[in-house]
C-alpha cells in the first residue's frame, strides 16, 4: 500500500543502476494498483495468497513472469510487488499494531484505529509527501503527461488497454498534491523505506541476473 509516488521514487532510484526505459518502468511500477479502477480483484493484480496479510507472493510472480524481467514494464510491475511486500512486512508494523488495532502517531501518542481510520492517517501523509518526494528525488514525471508507450500484452492479470486509467490517476495525484500536517510518518521515514527497498530489490535482481 505504498503510494504511487513512493513506488515511482523506488523505481527511479533503481533505474540509476538498471538504465531501463523510464516510461515503461514507471508505468509498470504503478500498474498493480489499476485494480481499484477496473473492478479487478487485488488478490489477482497483487499476487496475494492471503488478503489479510496483503503480502504479494513474489515467488509465484517469478514462476510465471521471471523469464520476462527483460521487459521494462514487467520489471516495474515486479518492483511494485516487492516494495509492497517490504511495506507490509517491515514498515507498516512500526506504526500499526494489527492485533490491537492501535496506531502510533508522530507525537508518540497511541490511539485505537480501525482500517478506515488507518487509511485516513496514511493517505493524509501521502498527500503531504508527494511534492516532497518529487523534489527530493528529482522525479521526471513527464511520462504521465505524454502519450502512453505501446506495451505488449504479456500479463493476463491486467488489461493493457486500460493503463491510461492508472496513468491519468497518477497525473491527478501529482496535480492535487499539497502540504498538510504529517500524522504518522514524514519524509525521513519514507526515505529510509525507499533506501531499504532499493538495497533489498537490487540484491534480489542481482541474484536473478537482472542487474
Amino acid at each position: 500500500m505504498a503510494s504511487s509516488m513512493i513506488h515511482i521514487a523506488i523505481a527511479s532510484e533503481l533505474n540509476k543502476k538498471l538504465n531501463r526505459d523510464k516510461s515503461k518502468l514507471f508505468i509498470g511500477t504503478i500498474s498493480p494498483d489499476i485494480s481499484k479502477h477496473i473492478g479487478q480483484d487485488k488478490m489477482i493484480t497483487h499476487f496475494l495468497d492471503n488478503p489479510e496479510t496483503e503480502l504479494p507472493n513474489l515467488d509465484r510472480f517469478l514462476k510465471k513472469y521471471g523469464n520476462n524481467l527483460n521487459d521494462d514494464f514487467i520489471l516495474g510491475y515486479y518492483i511494485h510487488l516487492y516494495a509492497d511486500y517490504l511495506w507490509f512486512k517491515y514498515f507498516l508494523p512500526k506504526v500499526f499494531d494489527e492485533d490491537k488495532n492501535m496506531i502510533t502517531k508522530k507525537d508518540g501518542s497511541v490511539i485505537k484505529c480501525n482500517g478506515k481510520m488507518l487509511l485516513l492517517y496514511i493517505y493524509n501523509d501521502y498527500t503531504n509527501m508527494n511534492t516532497l518526494l518529487i523534489d527530493e528525488y528529482d522525479l521526471d514525471l513527464k511520462i504521465f503527461y505524454n502519450e502512453i508507450p505501446k506495451i505488449d500484452q504479456i500479463m493476463d492479470e491486467i488489461p493493457m488497454d486500460s493503463l491510461y486509467l492508472i496513468v491519468n490517476n497518477a497525473s491527478e495525484i501529482i496535480a492535487n498534491s499539497k502540504t498538510t500536517k504529517d500524522m504518522v510518518f514524514d519524509l525521513t521515514d519514507v526515505k529510509i523505506f525507499i533506501d531499504l527497498c532499493v538495497d533489498v530489490i537490487s540484491n534480489n535482481l542481482r541474484s536473478l541476473n537482472v542487474l
